[in-house]
């Protein structure tokens, strides 16, 4: 792995790795995009280099792409936990969903597993990751 893929997630804040063909992830992505107006968080593709190479840095499988993961720093946070933690990131009233997280994780990502299960069938499937606007393309890593 390259420097610019380990020094990704350091202290330019967090980045969220997404499946790039699925249609839920796409509409997530671009919640996220309109209510982050300070332009915190940063996205890659889970297919991309870059976020093949943050899975692997954090011990996560790198074929796997049913979990979306938040990467802050060292830490990475995958299925409920991780969007539960890139809502703390967003304009408000978003990150009073952190709140959620009380709750056992088991059971936040049992919701999560069947969602992400049904996602291609219920939002359907882009045939590449979207194209970013000029004014959020420095947000996307490639």
């Amino acid at each position: 792995m390259n420097s610019d893929s380990t020094s990704v997630a350091g202290a330019d804040g967090p980045v969220v790795l997404y499946d790039g063909t699925c249609g839920l992830c796409d509409r997530l992505v671009q919640l996220i995009l309109r209510h982050d107006r300070r332009g915190r968080i940063r996205f890659a593709a889970l297919q991309s280099d870059i976020g093949r190479g943050l899975l692997a840095r954090h011990g996560l499988p790198v074929d796997d792409l049913d979990s979306m993961v938040l990467v802050e720093g060292d830490r990475a946070s995958v299925k409920s936990s991780g969007v539960l933690r890139t809502m703390r990131w967003m304009d408000a009233p978003w990150p009073a969903l952190h709140a959620f997280i009380v709750l056992p994780r088991p059971v936040r990502d049992f919701f999560y597993d069947r969602v992400a299960k049904s996602r291609y069938r219920i939002f359907g499937r882009v045939d590449a990751c979207m194209l970013p606007s000029p004014e959020v393309r420095a947000r996307f890593l490639s």
